[in-house]
């Protein structure tokens, strides 16, 4: 069964780019850009926009919101976004995101709280020698020394060197979804809101113990020897560049089957704690006087415990555009 690839949490968690650099050594992130896409300050529409993501209209008791599946990595022809989506944010009052990544104390107060160990600790002394081993081949591949990353828990070691690596292909934080909502809710004043805080989603992590950290970094160590997390990450970010939602049920049971660690770490703490907790919190947006625009994740979309079907479980009439 394929193996969970560390960079999809980038399409599960919105990890602000700014953050990472501010938090770690400028020779780990160097291929890391700022949060905010150039193509942002693009035109909201462009004629033979393709379809990317998926798109949802959300109604109840005569209020009606938006969900719009995202990717929190790309690249910059991925925009702009297809009128639907731009219209719908329009029409919106409000932006509602995993996290504002504008702001960055608190993902940098996050990353040191859950990400680092404590002075005089280091990874060294939580691997076993063949897990470091494996490791130190790897950041030598990448061009890093160990000692830039040594302060750091397993699974942050894992998500900078694949993330590294994937950058090195074209897709960039820099490029994400949420800069281009974010920026065009400046252009239109509108109210953004966060579903998560970053507290919360990197204290999802500490819920892995060291020997799981462990197998959760030696499994993506394992990705990146052999291609796949080039090839699945790439993949999964395509399948959404053209709202091939077929595609994309396939990837979502592929990343989340199996008895990995990662795999069961994405489906029952990345997917299934969050969705049902996102889906409370839509809920209570709607019952204000609201019409928001939610753009969250694009597997949060996805299956029978996605945010749609949780929405209609709760009587929601949920309407899938595309």
């Amino acid at each position: 069964m394929p193996r969970y690839l560390t960079f999809v949490i980038a399409l599960f968690i919105s990890w602000s780019a700014n953050s990472m650099e501010m938090s770690i050594p400028k020779e780990v992130t160097s291929t890391v850009a700022s949060a905010v896409p150039a193509s942002a300050a693009m035109p909201l529409q462009s004629p033979a926009v393709p379809k990317r993501g998926a798109l949802y209209k959300v109604r109840h008791d005569g209020k009606t919101s938006y969900l719009f599946g995202t990717i929190h990595v790309g690249k910059q022809g991925f925009f702009p976004l297809e009128p639907e989506v731009t219209r719908a944010l329009a029409d919106s009052s409000a932006l509602v995101l995993e996290l504002d990544t504008r702001i960055h104390k608190p993902f940098e107060q996050a990353l040191a709280k859950y990400g680092s160990y404590p002075a005089g600790d280091s990874i060294t002394r939580h691997l076993s020698p063949g897990a470091l081993a494996q490791l130190t081949k790897a950041l030598d591949k990448a061009g890093l020394a160990l000692q830039n990353v040594a302060m750091y828990r397993p699974w942050l070691v894992a998500n900078i060197l694949v993330g590294t690596e994937i950058e090195k292909h074209g897709y960039h934080r820099s490029n994400g979804v949420e800069g281009f909502l974010l920026t065009a809710a400046a252009q239109q004043k509108k109210q953004v809101h966060e579903l998560e805080s970053a507290d919360y989603q990197l204290s999802l992590f500490a819920s892995l113990d060291d020997a799981q950290q462990e197998r959760y970094l030696v499994e993506n160590l394992e990705d990146l020897e052999n291609g796949r997390a080039v090839q699945k990450s790439a993949g999964l970010i395509d399948a959404w560049s053209n709202a091939d939602a077929a595609r994309i049920d396939v990837m979502a049971r592929e990343l989340t089957s199996g008895d990995s660690v990662s795999a069961t770490f994405m489906d029952r703490t990345l997917l299934g704690k969050r969705n049902p907790e996102m889906a409370a919190h839509i809920e209570r947006i709607m019952q204000s006087d609201q019409v928001a625009f939610v753009g969250i994740g694009l597997l949060h979309l996805v299956g029978d415990n996605g945010i749609p079907a949780l929405l209609r479980q709760r009587g929601y009439d949920v309407e899938k555009v595309y």
